[in-house]
């Protein structure tokens, strides 16, 4: 794993729009081989969008760790490996039907993806390596 990084270099990235996000962190799932996602008692924690229901997802434990407040104050976050997440995630979260929220900052807002097109650009990310 990369060095931490401090407090402002999480703010900027924390700052960056949707988009810009979304590509943080195929880069960083990819270089650190490992995506993040908060669990708690029940499983992995969830988010409604008026079309899908999602699983967000996070490019480094302090950005996941960020959302652990209020309601989700109990949660914690988990790695899962960017093997386990080709083999068993994306076809799990397809087979529900689940989409991916990518990122989201503070307010909800990110990039929601289907699971087959974030697995998509994880591997064209980690071929260009």
């Amino acid at each position: 794993m990369s060095d931490s990084l401090d407090a402002g270099q999480l703010a900027e990235i924390a700052a960056y729009d949707a988009e810009k996000r979304f590509k943080y962190l195929v880069s960083e799932v990819v270089a650190q081989r490992q995506i993040w996602i908060l669990v708690d008692e029940h499983g992995c924690v969830m988010l409604n969008t008026d079309e899908e229901d999602c699983v967000p997802v996070w490019p480094r434990k302090e950005f996941a760790e960020s959302w652990a407040t209020g309601d989700w104050a109990e949660c914690k976050a988990e790695p899962i490996s960017l093997a386990k997440w080709h083999s068993r995630w994306t076809p799990g979260l397809e087979d529900d039907e689940l989409a991916v929220a990518i990122f989201p900052d503070q307010q909800g807002e990110g990039v929601v993806v289907y699971p087959d097109e974030l697995d998509f650009e994880l591997r064209k990310k980690a071929g260009k390596r």
